[in-house]
């Protein structure tokens, strides 16, 4: 398991002072654009060991008297139908789960912006009236001509101007979204020209966890952002604006410093003059200086690029997509000396996958074991690792069964016989509901059935890609997988 690497108190301490003198320096209201995931940050989480996936939430929970939260949904991403990667669900279903995690942790949430809108777009409009109906507040914002480089239609009736005014009734406005490209600077800026229009005080900064500014630009926790944003050609760079300005090396990354000239005009239109010298000014993170054990987040690095670029090769194999993603990971992993085989647990499992030429799995424990698992008759490799694993937590015997071959075989007969399936072999949840049922009259499956949370953080490699069963079973142990781009079957069609 990863060695503790980054201070979550004094981050959160940090992290609130410095909002806190953000709001000072405009003295009124100040949109917040929240880059990242407030509530669930798996990829800060697993870089930065230490940082649990609520930190930022939980820092925000101390302002929530002060704070209301305004959540951006992209028309196109709407239309599109695009779905989270990390949760299987749609941005649209998101919205709603956002929604009520916020209210959960007592923010106020009620607002939703919709973006980028076309007069065509029929899914914007028919997401309007799904949210309206559900009692939010629903805010339209419209393409503008030209964007963002052509500043005076933007700063004008017929950009800006044209958007709907969200009314937000605190005085720290947290602007997020359920994933990238959804139009959240480009809302901030709109409430920025609507508010001097009606003479009022506000700014706009920047709260974006990667990359972090303050480390070096090959530093693997930077790297590992870049590995992260393959798909949207983000790239790390030393942001020339800072450089300029005050003579120090920072890093941002190229999409920030493309468009900061023109924001520059922008705040230059809306506000009389720009409150930022670069960049990097925008932004309030301080997650760099939180990293209590720089080494332990380097290792933690360097592993989620490998997952990374497994997970890249995975994608490219299931949508038959040229391997555009992989491609830019693997020149990262090649900058820093980097194997597949550096990630622990994919000899073992590759090892046993050619001895027995069968799909098969290994997973490292928090002890570092690594157990694998093979194909069998009644268990696919998935599963017996599992039992395995779990049997190995509990201090049980290799040679004790804890399912009964006449408990298995009803459960496969129902499979095959009655819903269906051609798979007769039990999946990760089907062994669960057994095990959970042998755990009221044996000993040895309660035991085991008890190291179930001992799993979360766990890695584990398999050699050809997991069903959406698998998949989703390890998500909720919160066990970190990777797989080898090969599919267990040859069907040509394969359902997801």
């Amino acid at each position: 398991m990863s060695t503790i690497g980054f201070d979550r108190a004094k981050y959160i301490t940090l992290q609130s002072e410095h909002i806190r003198e953000r709001r000072a320096q405009f003295g009124g209201k100040l949109y917040l654009e929240f880059g990242g995931k407030l509530f669930d940050d798996m990829h800060a989480s697993r870089v930065l060991p230490g940082f649990t996936p609520d930190n930022k939430i939980t820092m925000l929970e101390g302002l929530k008297d002060e704070a209301e939260i305004v959540i951006v949904i992209s028309a196109k991403d709407l239309t599109n139908n695009k779905v989270r990667a990390d949760l299987g669900i749609t941005y649209e279903e998101d919205v709603l789960r956002l929604v009520d995690a916020f209210r959960n942790y007592g923010l106020m949430a009620s607002s939703v912006v919709i973006s980028q809108i076309t007069e065509d777009n029929k899914a914007a409009r028919a997401f309007r009236r799904r949210l309206e109906r559900l009692g939010l507040k629903v805010f339209r914002h419209y393409m503008i001509k030209g964007y963002p480089s052509n500043v005076p239609i933007i700063v004008s009736d017929e950009g800006y101007g044209r958007n709907e005014y969200v009314e937000t009734s605190r005085d720290l406005v947290i602007v997020t979204a359920p994933g990238p490209g959804s139009g959240k600077m480009a809302t901030c800026l709109s409430q920025l020209y609507h508010d001097h229009k009606r003479g009022l005080t506000s700014g706009y900064a920047k709260f974006e966890t990667f990359p972090i500014w303050n480390l070096p630009l090959d530093h693997p926790v930077n790297l590992a952002y870049e590995a992260a944003t393959a798909d949207l050609d983000d790239v790390n760079m030393i942001d020339p604006f800072h450089l300029a300005a005050y003579g120090e090396q920072v890093v941002n990354y190229n999409r920030d410093v493309e468009i900061f000239p023109v924001l520059n005009k922008l705040f230059e239109q809306i506000l009389g003059s720009s409150p930022y010298k670069s960049p990097t000014d925008m932004g309030v993170n301080m997650a760099g200086l939180s990293i209590s054990d720089d080494e332990a987040c380097r290792e933690a690095s360097r592993q989620e690029i490998i997952r990374r670029y497994y997970k890249a090769l995975v994608e490219e194999q299931r949508t038959e997509a040229e391997p555009i993603q992989s491609e830019r990971i693997a020149l990262i992993m090649g900058s820093m000396g980097l194997e597949c085989t550096d990630r622990a647990v994919v000899t073992p499992a590759l090892e046993v996958a050619k001895k027995t030429r069968a799909p098969a799995a290994a997973i490292q424990l928090p002890n570092g074991k690594i157990i694998t698992g093979k194909t069998s008759p009644l268990l696919g490799a998935c599963s017996a690792m599992l039992l395995d694993s779990l049997k190995a937590l509990a201090g049980i015997d290799d040679n004790v069964k804890l399912l009964a071959t006449e408990s298995i075989e009803p459960i496969q007969r129902l499979k095959t016989e009655h819903l269906g399936s051609k798979n007769p072999r039990l999946h990760t949840d089907e062994v669960l509901i057994a095990l959970s049922v042998s755990a009221n009259h044996d000993e040895n499956a309660r035991k085991a059935l008890d190291q179930l949370a001992k799993l979360k953080g766990c890695d584990v490699h398999t050699t050809t890609i997991l069903g959406s069963v698998d998949e989703g079973i390890f998500r909720n142990l919160g066990i970190q997988v990777t797989s080898e781009p090969v599919f267990a079957t040859k069907s040509l069609y394969r359902k997801r």
